[in-house]
């Protein structure tokens, strides 16, 4: 067992809500609407992913997601969660953590992706809020990494809006849409976390 894993029962991070968007992990009856959206977004996502493969929105890759999500869960290296509408319950987007690391670190890293249809509203900077708390609280995370492209102003601001701080820059970070990128690195750590440390006496 992963030392200083997440220990609380799974229905506490499954699902939640925001204050526009209601986050849950991807099911099998989401398919149609998710392949919908991102095709419909193809345009506007691919600057800023990996190269889709050819059969990217194929059913049966849909299902090898959803295989390899619940393994992650299971495994606690990734928590996958499709976004919401809260008022329609339309599919606006994606938000995921991955790269879970326990032991000393407690941290893991922030992506995400929003339909064409639903950019700059809004629904990413209440979703990542949405999560902060459930990252913190259930999840037991200390410090949650997040990295975009130099000339993505749209996640910048998303993630200095949740709180990110800059931290650097990564040269050739992620190889996006065909070409390997230098990227922006954010992080934000538990404020509660930061008060409980012991500070260290100074002075002479």
């Amino acid at each position: 067992m992963a030392f200083l894993r997440a220990t609380r029962s799974e229905e506490d991070f499954d699902g939640f809500r925001g204050r526009n968007v209601v986050l849950r992990q991807p099911l099998t009856g989401d398919y149609a609407e998710w392949a919908e959206l991102r095709a419909l977004s193809r345009a506007h996502l691919t600057p800023w992913e990996p190269t889709w493969a050819h059969d990217d929105l194929s059913r049966t890759m849909y299902r090898r997601r959803l295989r390899a999500y619940a393994k992650d869960v299971r495994d606690d290296v990734s928590y996958p969660y499709f976004i919401f509408d809260s008022a329609s319950g339309a599919l606006v987007g994606g938000l995921t953590l991955s790269n879970v690391r326990r032991g000393s670190a407690q941290t893991a890293s922030l992506g995400y992706w929003m339909g064409a249809p639903y950019a700059g509203q809004g629904y990413m900077r209440d979703a990542v809020m949405a999560l902060l708390p459930v990252a913190y609280g259930p999840l037991r995370l200390h410090r949650i990494e997040a990295a975009t492209m130099l000339n993505n102003a749209a996640s910048i601001r998303v993630l200095e809006i949740c709180g990110f701080e800059r931290e650097g820059l990564a040269r050739s970070y992620l190889k996006i849409n065909g070409r390997w990128e230098d990227h922006l690195l954010y992080a934000r750590v538990n404020a509660a976390s930061l008060s409980a440390a012991p500070r260290e006496s100074g002075g002479s």
